[in-house]
């Protein structure tokens, strides 16, 4: 009997997430996340490679784990606890550790860049996504409205970027044009086609708001904030940069996941 309600319970607020986020869950999710980002750190501390030399190479990787949960979604794929939140993430986490130690392995043996291997292998795994998602059909208005929205909203930081050196330093721009995608998919699901936030500090704010519109200063300050404090206060190289990649990840995910669960739910 215990068992099984352990089982349930774990099963309602962390493996299908039937109520949603809530404060509970997203306090255990953080700090389990935390502890996977330390021990990435020491990873790459002991294989002497540079995190955020993996920015570009894992958006293969990315958009196959997004785009898989948005095939979800969608009822193309079956919602197994694999797909599913969380086991979407550790799946995907613990193949990533496993290419990074693999491509470690064969740059020492081969000499090819072990960022070049986890390109081509994360490019790999989501071609037959993509392949499925075109054959489906896309709503071709929206992606554009959404990809013309983000560039817009991205190319301004990208006209400033010379007057502030929080922006220039290495990654940031990057990471702040992966969370102004998160909120554009955000924006345009909710304000557009009647999707509701499952997160709760965004979900409060835009109640208070009466608009999803404040996805856009919530992200961009959220982002700008942690960046400098990130930049400041580690010093430590791996630190930082692995901290960055992760905080990249954590915005370029979603965003992928919402803007193809939309294109293809609209087509």
């Amino acid at each position: 009997m215990i068992n099984y309600m352990i089982i349930e319970f774990l099963k309602e607020n962390f493996f299908y997430l039937h109520p949603g986020y809530t404060a509970f869950n997203t306090i255990i999710f953080g700090i389990v996340l935390g502890l996977i980002i330390i021990g990435i750190i020491r990873i790459f501390h002991k294989i002497d490679k540079d995190p955020l030399d993996l920015m570009y190479p894992l958006i293969p990787i990315i958009i196959f784990g997004s785009s898989s949960r948005a095939l979800v979604d969608n009822h193309i794929y079956p919602r197994i606890y694999l797909l599913a939140t969380p086991g979407i993430y550790i799946s995907i986490g613990l193949l990533t550790i496993f290419l990074l130690l693999i491509s470690v392995i064969i740059e020492k043996k081969y000499g090819i860049n072990y960022y070049k291997v986890i390109g081509i292998a994360g490019l790999m795994l989501c071609l037959p996504n993509l392949f499925i998602i075109s054959y489906i059909g896309l709503n071709i208005k929206i992606m554009l409205f959404e990809l013309g929205l983000w560039t817009s909203l991205t190319g301004i930081f990208i006209l400033i970027r010379s007057k502030f050196k929080l922006l220039r330093n290495r990654g940031n721009l990057e990471i702040l044009s992966a969370h102004i995608f998160d909120a554009t998919s955000t924006y345009v699901a909710m304000e557009f086609f009647g999707y509701y936030e499952q997160h709760v500090l965004p979900t409060l704010l835009i109640n208070l708001s009466n608009t999803s519109l404040i996805m856009y200063p919530l992200k961009i300050i959220a982002v700008l904030v942690i960046l400098y404090i990130v930049d400041r206060e580690i010093e430590d190289d791996t630190t930082n940069h692995m901290l960055k990649l992760a905080i990249f990840i954590l915005g370029l995910a979603p965003g992928i996941r919402n803007f193809v669960t939309l294109i293809l739910y609209m087509s």
